[in-house]
């Protein structure tokens, strides 16, 4: 399938142009880099704890911040996810201090739970939320209360039927359509082996607060700094690999050209994280990697198709040939780019908020990748052939000189 037909445009004529487009991207990333004085991480990288909210209905993001504020958290930052009828929250808290260490991680969720507690969750006095509660607490409750008379069949009996019994309620309220959140106990009817006797004597011990914690991480300072420093060594260590690769499969100076592109594929979407306040995690490295083996082999599509014409037309000028090539790989080069945009792009806008950040390194690393195979790439490699052959008409010109000398003096 061809979208053109023998194009004949002239790539190399706009390098410039390319290489303008470029730099104009690159300074603006590395200048927003430099304002926010660096990069905006992900938990795992910069250590702390984080805490994803289920709210009843919307929450107040400004109460919630006073709220933490009174309990001393004033460097919690707070970020709704989702859509707006999900009343969903993060909560970021990040490590103050490297002498805290895990002890301070851990009164950090405690605090954020207690905050919450106070603004939307307190309760009759000696009672247990249950949105936030275990299935081991909510167990030992039943066990104590036993609503199904079961003490007459021994504990063992027991304790294995509260607690597989409890398992199924939390279950039911924490997946679909509840999310983390019962607003009645009569919504645990539902559930095979709550009758009204496990209900009362739920409600006895329990009550429903209007907020519930759907997820917690926690990351130390020694682990956030060695998935940095990781994360660096592996994207070194692929761009390292692809360079000797393709000096074995082709010339070092292909080699480095597409190493370059790829360092520019890279900058650019990692400037573009920068310039929209987006975090740095776990998932935009992987899709960092995807990229580089993305561009690398749309790079190689190009190149092979220039070592090819170089071996069937040997006189040709090199700036024609790399125009020629470039064109006869632009409707592969559009298909295959084009169906990957699409795909990415419909993970980017429907696949939710843990993957926003994957997809949208794919979303700008497909399209900038593609860009640099022919503004970047190509250009740096006729850069390099052009200043060979300017350094190989030199040479000669002096070995004519030379000779001509040398019969003069005979």
């Amino acid at each position: 399938m061809e979208f053109f037909h023998e194009p004949k445009i002239d790539w190399m004529g706009m390098k410039w142009y390319f290489i303008s487009l470029s730099l104009v991207l690159i300074v603006a990333g590395v200048t927003s880099i430099v304002v926010h004085h660096g990069l905006t991480y992900g938990i795992e990288f910069r250590s702390g704890t984080q805490v994803t909210v289920k709210f009843a209905k919307s929450p107040d993001v400004g109460a919630i911040r006073r709220a933490l504020a009174a309990e001393g958290l004033r460097d919690a930052s707070i970020q709704s996810i989702g859509t707006a009828s999900q009343h969903e929250v993060v909560i970021e808290l990040p490590l103050i201090g490297k002498a805290q260490g895990n002890r301070a991680l851990d009164t950090g969720k405690t605090d954020i739970v207690k905050a919450l507690t106070a603004l939307y969750g307190v309760g009759p006095a000696g009672k247990i939320d249950f949105n936030n509660a275990d299935a081991h607490t909510v167990a030992e409750h039943l066990l104590v209360a036993d609503p199904l008379g079961l003490a007459a069949q021994g504990m063992e009996a027991a304790t294995k039927t509260y607690s597989t019994l409890a398992r199924a309620m939390i279950n039911f309220r924490n997946n679909p359509p509840q999310d983390g959140l019962i607003s009645n106990f009569s919504q645990l009817s539902s559930v095979a082996g709550v009758t009204p006797a496990v209900t009362g004597a739920l409600e006895k011990d329990f009550y429903l607060s209007g907020f519930a914690i759907r997820n917690t991480e926690i990351v130390g300072p020694k682990v956030g700094s060695d998935l940095r420093r990781q994360a660096l060594y592996v994207t070194l260590a692929g761009l390292g690999a692809m360079l000797l690769y393709i000096w074995f499969r082709f010339e070092l100076i292909y080699g480095v050209a597409a190493v370059i592109a790829t360092f520019h594929d890279v900058i650019i979407t990692i400037g573009f994280f920068s310039l929209l306040n987006k975090e740095i995690s776990l998932t935009v490295i992987a899709a960092l990697l995807t990229l580089v083996g993305y561009s690398m082999n749309d790079t190689i599509v190009v190149f092979d198709r220039i070592r090819e014409n170089v071996r069937l037309t040997k006189r040709a000028n090199f700036l024609e040939l790399v125009n020629r090539s470039i064109n006869q790989t632009l409707s592969r080069t559009i298909l295959t780019s084009g169906l990957t945009f699409l795909a990415v792009l419909s993970l980017f806008l429907f696949g939710g908020q843990v993957i926003h950040g994957f997809a949208f390194a794919l979303v700008v690393g497909v399209i900038i990748g593609t860009y640099s195979s022919i503004a970047i790439a190509s250009p740096v490699l006729l850069y390099w052939q052009q200043r060979a052959g300017r350094s190989g008409v030199v040479r000669e010109k002096a070995r004519v000189v030379e000779r001509e000398a040398a019969a003069t003096r005979r």
